[in-house]
């Protein structure tokens, strides 16, 4: 009887678990059909799906003709942006997403940022995400690009880089971030 009772628990746990781990997956690449935008990625995506129809219209134009600035390109390199996370809120409906998105991205290839430190969260037109992330990083437009370190945002550019050219913002994010986040995170 004992057995029995042990073997009907693990099995309860096991299902549990199971379940657990169901309820925590993470849909990617989710796209929809709306009215006024016809086809719209929403929440997280990978980088592969921005090449399909109809996004590779804008993307792979917008990539390809982009002429990065190896000065810059040399700064990010030497302050190891590889050593940090990216988090893009963009909309494939906002033409500042169809502009500077595909340019962020030549610039990561650039460098050979990893894929698995990037993370793209589609948006609709309210700025809104499935899984709610926008509100976690407050976003009110898009794109933005939020460089952290060790879970700490260290600098964002939002719509559009205040210097016109996205690697140079990211050059003075990695400039701003100096150790004193790593002051900060100790110091707590």
């Amino acid at each position: 009887m004992k057995k029995i009772l042990t073997n009907i628990a693990v099995v309860s746990c096991l299902a549990f678990t199971a379940q657990q781990a169901d309820a925590q997956k993470v849909v990617v690449n989710r796209e929809v059909e709306t009215t006024n935008d016809g086809k719209m990625l929403l929440g997280t995506q990978l980088k592969e799906q921005l090449l399909k129809a109809p996004y590779a219209d804008w993307y792979v134009k917008e990539h390809d003709e982009y002429a990065v600035d190896q000065k810059a390109i040399s700064e990010l390199k030497k302050g190891k942006i590889n050593s940090y996370n990216i988090t893009v809120f963009m909309g494939t409906w906002c033409e500042d997403s169809h502009r500077d998105v595909p340019r962020l991205m030549k610039i990561l290839e650039e460098v050979n940022y990893p894929d698995s430190k990037i993370t793209i969260i589609a948006v609709n037109r309210k700025k809104e995400s499935p899984s709610g992330e926008e509100s976690i990083y407050n976003i009110q437009k898009v794109p933005t690009v939020i460089v952290e370190k060790y879970g700490k945002e260290i600098g964002r550019i939002i719509e559009m880089p205040k210097t016109g050219y996205i690697e140079r913002d990211l050059v003075e994010i990695l400039k701003k971030d100096d150790k004193s986040v790593i002051k900060e995170i100790f110091n707590k």
